[in-house]
C-alpha cells in the first residue's frame, strides 16, 4: 500500500508509522531522515539541502521533492510505502501525485491522525527529562517512581522551554495552519481517512488497521 500518514505533534504518529512498517512490510519514509542520511552520505541533494540548513532556513519544495521521489525510486518501494512528514503543502502534495502517475501509480490513502488540543497538550507538556543522563519521563503516562528524580541515576528532571504549555499551544496553531489546506487538498481527492488517536497506540494502531483493511476490500478505481 502506498500511504501518507499526517498528524500534528503529540500524535503519535512515529509510533504508528513504525508499527504499520512492520505489518504491511513497507518501508516508513521520514523526509527528517531522508535529509540528515544525504547530508551524512554527502549527495548533491544532500550538500544542497545542508546550505540552507546551515542558514537554519527552510529546504526549498523541491530540494525534499527531489529527495522524495529518488527514495521512492528505489527497489523496497514497489509494494508500497508510508510517508512521514511529506507532503506539507499542496504544491508538494501535486508533485508527488505527478511521479507516482508517471509510474502507473497512485495513494491508496491518507491517514489523518486526530487528536484533541487539550490531549496533545498534556502529552507534549508533560514531558520531563533527567538533566544528567537524558532519560524521558512523562508525569502522567510514564512518571518516575520519585517525583522529579530520574529513575537511572537520580539525576533532576526538567521539563525542556519547548515543552511548556504556551508553546506547545504556538507550536500547535503553526500546524494547524499549514495543514489545513493540505486535509482539505486530500479531502477534495476522496483520499483523506481521519482516525482517532486517543488511547493506547495499540488501540489507535488497530483503528488505522481498520480504515487500512477497508481500503484493501475496496481498491480506487
Amino acid at each position: 500500500m502506498r500511504i501518507v500518514l499526517i498528524g500534528p505533534p503529540g500524535a503519535g504518529k512515529g509510533t504508528q508509522a513504525l508499527m504499520l512498517r512492520q505489518a504491511l512490510e513497507v518501508p516508513h519514509i521520514s523526509t527528517g531522515d531522508l535529509l540528515r542520511e544525504a547530508v551524512r552520505e554527502g549527495t548533491a541533494l544532500g550538500k544542497a539541502a545542508k546550505d540552507y540548513m546551515d542558514k537554519g532556513e527552510l529546504v526549498p519544495d523541491q530540494l525534499v521533492t527531489a529527495m522524495v521521489e529518488e527514495r521512492l525510486q528505489r527497489h523496497d518501494c514497489r509494494a508500497g510505502f508510508i510517508l512521514d512528514g511529506f507532503p506539507r503543502n499542496i504544491p508538494q502534495a501535486e508533485d508527488l501525485s505527478a511521479h507516482l502517475a508517471k509510474e502507473g501509480k497512485r495513494l491508496d490513502g491518507v491517514v489523518s491522525i486526530v487528536v484533541p488540543r487539550v490531549e496533545l497538550v498534556e502529552r507534549l507538556s508533560g514531558r520531563r527529562v533527567c538533566s544528567q543522563c537524558g532519560a524521558m519521563y512523562h508525569v502522567r503516562f510514564d512518571p518516575p517512581r520519585q517525583a522529579g528524580v530520574c529513575n537511572r541515576c537520580q539525576g533532576t528532571l526538567y521539563q525542556r522551554s519547548d515543552d511548556n504549555a504556551e508553546t506547545v499551544n504556538a507550536r500547535l496553531a503553526v500546524y494547524e495552519g499549514a495543514t489545513a489546506p493540505l486535509l482539505a487538498y486530500y479531502t477534495s481527492k476522496g483520499l483523506l481517512h481521519a482516525v482517532d488517536g486517543s488511547g493506547t497506540p495499540e488501540l489507535v494502531f488497530t483503528r488505522i488497521r481498520e480504515v487500512l483493511n477497508s481500503l484493501q476490500a475496496s481498491p480506487r478505481s
